[in-house]
């Protein structure tokens, strides 16, 4: 067990953190300087390198990716995420996203005349998705609720889970195709015309995992085309011009502004897990999820 801990957090976060944080650690604003530092909480926002900072353990994110600042963490500094605290409005967003999609209200919403068309049962529907981690599987239950036949992927194959080799195969059979996954060396530029080709005639494309994971023009083909539709969270480029022709394709039925995982209960999830992790600094415990072990 250490004396004390010093925890450096964003200025949007410190007055919360601080309430919540265990007896023992002292809590600063990022902003007031990293001098001392033992645990950095950071945002988005950061924009220095975090070599130099001696006293630098722990650096806890409180999203569920880390790509955005894991080439800024030395040797010797422990990455964490905040996997599991915003599950359930990812899963809940998608699960939405295909409600819509199927019962017509996303296309509905975009016109002003009255045009009949019957829905599509979501019963008995196959979905690939594509990232079965913590979100993935939380989604997964979901849509098995609703009768939906789930085929989960990931990086390699386990029980109940298909590998990566086999998702030209699962693709041509899916009527939906969820991405979830983070944004690796693997997943950059995954979704492919060749990805894309795959795909049925009229199968509906999700994404909430990482816009980067696809390649956008080649998406926008499929959707000027009508052979595919899709509902997006995240895109390539983000924030997305207002000009950019995605805006304007027939097959995209709602796009959202990278905020499908933001609901104020997850964010408060993600605090509750941030004092979590400094109560086991502070008493010498081992860390939950560790993306980049020290």
């Amino acid at each position: 067990m250490v004396e004390d801990v010093i925890a450096a957090v964003s200025r949007d976060e410190w007055e919360r953190l601080r309430a919540l944080a265990p007896a023992g650690v002292e809590v600063r604003r990022a902003e007031d300087g990293l001098d001392g530092v033992a645990f950095l909480v950071p945002d988005s926002g950061l924009d220095r390198d975090l070599g130099g900072l001696p006293d630098l353990r722990v650096v806890q994110v409180l999203s569920a990716g880390t790509e955005w600042i894991e080439d800024r963490i030395p040797a010797g500094v422990t990455l964490c995420n905040a996997r599991g605290a915003r599950d359930a409005p990812v899963a809940e967003w998608v699960v939405g996203a295909v409600l819509g999609a199927a019962t017509g209200l996303l296309e509905a919403a975009q016109r002003r005349s009255w045009n009949y068309e019957p829905p599509h049962d979501v019963a008995g529907s196959t979905a690939v998705i594509v990232g079965y981690g913590s979100i993935g599987r939380a989604t997964g239950r979901l849509l098995e609720a609703l009768g939906v036949t789930v085929q989960g992927v990931g990086r390699r194959a386990r029980e109940g889970v298909h590998g990566m080799d086999e998702l030209p195969e699962l693709l041509s059979g899916a009527d939906t195709v969820i991405l979830l996954t983070p944004l690796t060396d693997a997943t950059r530029g995954l979704v492919d015309a060749a990805f894309l080709g795959r795909m049925r005639d009229g199968a509906l494309f999700v994404n909430a995992g990482r816009g980067a994971s696809v390649d956008t023009p080649a998406l926008l083909a499929e959707l000027r085309s009508g052979r595919l539709r899709a509902v997006l969270d995240v895109v390539d480029p983000e924030p997305l011009p207002d000009d950019h022709p995605l805006w304007a394709a027939p097959g995209l039925l709602a796009l959202t502004s990278h905020q499908a995982g933001d609901s104020a209960q997850a964010d408060e999830r993600a605090r509750v897990l941030a004092v979590e992790q400094m109560g086991r600094v502070l008493r010498g415990e081992p860390l939950q999820n560790v993306i980049r072990p020290a």
